[in-house]
């Protein structure tokens, strides 16, 4: 596992050192040492959960800094919990960097082969799966939350950068950071039905639910789109259960921040 925090300033982020070895500029943001007015000291990076903008902008700003990027290329969307994928062309660069009005809609996922341009979703639990093609420069980053985990979208985002960029699935490095994890997500059988195909992802519970392994099954897609095993790095970080590091939706009974989670083409 390739995967470290590290401080810059007085902000903490996660990275993959595998990735950044490779040629791409990636981080997971924290929650702490940040300017918000829903979160005290929290370093939320969305603009859509009731902070104030100038706050979330500054956050960025950080953020950028930290990882050597500019914020005005920030590049986002406006996650729905979907599977759809959304190539990121010259006109859609810097797409909700400044506002959430103008970010790309209905998506949660991106792929990009522009170099300089860093892709930015947001997260409190869900699944960050990052992509990086080491022989075109393209790069993919998706929001998998268990609706997204369930409709595939690790696989249909490998799949869009084979049909948009050539990228070959065995040549592709891929990365799941922090995230709630199945020591803390317990599901109903609503759930299991919808993810029925991964049913090795599920474990029974006394109280007739499940708990839910979000890693396994973003893995699972990722293999079956033709990645090797060791091509798939995994945080293995429970946002949940570290909650002093990182935003839990589910911890916090939904208020609170978001995470930010960038890889770019150096």
């Amino acid at each position: 596992m390739s995967f470290r925090l590290r401080q810059s300033g007085r902000i903490w982020l996660g990275e993959f050192t595998a990735l950044t070895d490779a040629g791409f500029t990636n981080g997971c943001s924290c929650r702490l040492h940040g300017a918000s007015s829903i979160v005290p000291d929290g370093f939320n990076l969305a603009l859509h959960v009731g902070d104030a903008a100038e706050l979330v902008l500054a956050n960025r700003r950080q953020f950028a800094a930290a990882l050597g990027v500019d914020a005005a290329k920030f590049t986002t969307c406006a996650q729905v919990h979907g599977s759809k994928v959304a190539k990121v062309t010259a006109d859609l660069v810097g797409s909700g960097a400044a506002a959430f009005a103008d970010t790309v809609a209905g998506t949660d996922a991106l792929i990009t082969d522009l170099p300089g341009v860093p892709l930015l979703l947001f997260y409190a639990d869900c699944v960050p799966v990052l992509l990086a093609d080491p022989e075109s420069g393209a790069v993919g980053l998706a929001h998998a939350g268990w609706r997204g985990s369930v409709g595939e979208i690790a696989l249909k985002t490998v799949q869009a950068m084979q049909q948009h960029y050539g990228s070959r699935p065995e040549k592709l490095l891929a990365a799941i950071g922090p995230s709630i994890g199945s020591c803390c997500y317990e599901v109903d059988d609503t759930v299991l039905v919808a993810g029925a195909k991964y049913r090795q992802c599920f474990t029974p519970k006394t109280n007739g639910k499940y708990q839910l392994d979000l890693w396994l099954m973003n893995r699972l897609q990722l293999e079956a789109a033709g990645l090797a095993p060791g091509q798939i790095d995994c945080a293995a970080v429970c946002t949940c259960d570290n909650r002093e590091l990182f935003f839990s939706y589910r911890a916090e009974q939904g208020k609170t921040g978001r995470m930010g989670v960038s890889i770019c083409r150096r």
